[in-house]
């Protein structure tokens, strides 16, 4: 992406996304700007450390016990009996299977099932393992959640930190020059764009953006958003088959078993099998599926299989490679800036390094290093007992002769790694997609959402986000079907709802990724890197806006 292009972007952005208060609708069971006040930083207490922390370590803990799923069948699943053209009443309520299990799947159920609809989780795991740190649950996706469960949503707000009650932004990672001492000098860690997250979502309506962990958010869901014993856990989608419109589907799971249902939706993630039989796509473009950024409930040797496998995976799947290897962990560290900074990115060449608050004094964070994919790093040994957090510790030296650019980096990402055990950094290569603007969420009466219908890099925390969008839009078309002959009309309003705004979004973090990848071309040419970082700063207010909206 060159500089002209972005800037052309940047301009245009800016005057797409002007809003108007009437671009910020609320029902009238929501909050309105009037009522909510900005949040104010206090520093967390030590029992309020403890607690954030206890809470996370008993969610995974019953995340792997599969507390709140189903492990054994009973024989009287609803998706057993097959179903029938009718009229959909409170009796007979629609049937809706949902394949996936993380947090795209779950909103979905909890939307679906809060509108009265039988709903079924069929998750592929083999346990049903935590989905990886901490998740910014953006303003807008709160919108959603309050709008789907309203006990969900404080539940959520209640386990989540509040981050925009401070500063978020760009920072450079190292002392960069310009070409020919033309312009500013920057030194290592100086701000180069602030972000102000919270008078965008004030402004809307909307409650501050929180982070919470992805296995209480999981729990929470569970125990509030869906009647236990709907998560089926091994139950991996083999095929499924139509069997006319208004009269469902038969799907057939890989260890044999057959279910029935009016709705199929697939909501299992990057490499969906639902997607790939739904676009008639070959076999080898589905597989298990990481969770984010993070990692996901993959181990290491499965995370070492997956590396190669996307590979192979991508290409048939039509997903695009993102350049960036991911590495990324959650580390029980009081960040040095934790009560001015809860969200940087400190950029370099080829590379740059992401940290965001985690709660509980915890800070999570991502490095992304620009190389081929399907890396895998040397097995530990006695004599490298620690390779993924010895290499990360070259690629961002803080000390000098620097890295292997000679770029000597800010003592933050040093900070952060050094206070992380290697067993708690994972890897991952990052895929996204271009829209699917010809090919749609929809065929039938079966649908895609979230990483399955638009994957999207991590820069703007919307992929969570987005996918608990999906969910609710889902459920409130579905709402309106009077029969079952009406489903596919529903879900292709859905698609046409959801498409634009998923589209703009997945074009901007994809475009974000780029623009970092070149930034430090960008801010070695006089007059242009200051333009540049102008045109950043003044665009992101009006990107926030578009993000931060009550209707989706």
């Amino acid at each position: 992406m060159n500089f002209i292009a972005w800037s052309c972007l940047l301009a245009t952005t800016a005057n797409a996304f002007v809003v108007t208060p009437s671009s910020f609708r609320t029902t009238s069971s929501s909050l309105s700007a009037a009522t909510l006040e900005a949040p104010v930083r206090t520093p967390e207490t030590p029992d309020r450390v403890a607690t954030v922390r206890e809470r996370f370590r008993r969610a995974s803990e019953d995340a792997k016990q599969a507390v709140g799923c189903s492990t054994e069948d009973t024989g009287n699943e609803f998706w057993r009996t097959p179903v029938s053209k009718r009229d959909v009443t409170s009796d007979q309520p629609l049937r809706v299977v949902v394949a996936g299990g993380g947090v795209a799947g779950l909103v979905t159920a909890a939307a679906c099932h809060a509108k009265g609809m039988q709903v079924a989780i069929f998750e592929q795991a083999s346990q049903y393992a935590p989905y990886g740190g901490p998740i910014q649950i953006q303003s807008n996706a709160l919108r959603a959640l309050e709008r789907i469960n309203p006990k969900v949503y404080q539940e959520i707000v209640a386990a989540g930190t509040v981050t925009a009650d401070r500063v978020s932004g760009l920072k450079i990672g190292y002392k960069k020059g310009v070409f020919l001492g033309l312009g500013e000098q920057y030194n290592k860690g100086d701000w180069l764009v602030r972000f102000d997250t919270l008078q965008p979502a004030l402004q809307a309506g909307l409650p501050a953006t929180v982070v919470v962990d992805r296995p209480v958010i999981q729990q929470i869901l569970l125990q509030h958003g869906v009647p236990p014993g709907t998560v089926r856990i091994k139950s991996r989608i083999a095929s499924y088959k139509e069997l006319g419109p208004g009269e469902g589907l038969e799907i057939k799971l890989e260890d044999g078993t057959v279910a029935y249902a009016d709705v199929l939706v697939g909501a299992d993630g990057i490499w969906s099998s639902v997607r790939r039989q739904m676009h008639d796509l070959e076999r080898g473009a589905d597989g298990f599926a990481a969770s984010g950024a993070a990692g996901g409930a993959l181990n290491e040797a499965e995370a070492r299989r997956m590396a190669k496998d996307s590979v192979l995976m991508a290409s048939n799947a039509n997903r695009r490679y993102s350049g960036f290897t991911c590495y990324a962990a959650l580390t029980e560290h009081k960040a040095s800036n934790i009560e001015e900074v809860s969200y940087q990115i400190l950029l370099g060449k080829d590379k740059y390094f992401v940290s965001t608050d985690g709660g509980g004094e915890r800070q999570q964070w991502f490095a992304l290093i620009r190389e081929e994919a399907g890396g895998v790093d040397p097995e530990p040994t006695a004599d490298n007992p620690t390779p993924k957090l010895n290499r990360l510790l070259k690629e961002f030296n803080h000390e000098e002769p620097g890295d292997q650019n000679g770029d000597v980096w800010d003592d933050f990402a040093y900070e952060l790694f050094k206070s992380t055990p290697e067993e708690a950094i994972k890897r991952r290569d990052l895929y996204d997609g271009a829209p699917l603007l010809t090919k749609g969420w929809t065929r039938g009466q079966v649908a895609i959402c979230g990483d399955a219908a638009h994957p999207m890099m991590p820069n703007l925390g919307q992929g969570g986000c987005q996918a608990t969008e999906d969910g609710y839009r889902l459920a409130e078309e579905l709402a309106t079907v009077k029969h079952t002959t009406e489903i596919e009309g529903a879900l292709k309003s859905y698609y046409f709802k959801r498409i634009p705004r998923t589209t703009i979004i997945q074009i901007l973090a994809q475009l974000g990724s780029d623009l970092l990848v070149d930034f430090d071309k960008m801010m070695t040419i006089p007059l242009v890197g200051p333009f540049f970082l102008y045109m950043t700063q003044f665009s992101m207010p009006f990107i926030l806006r578009f993000l931060y909206t009550a209707e989706f």
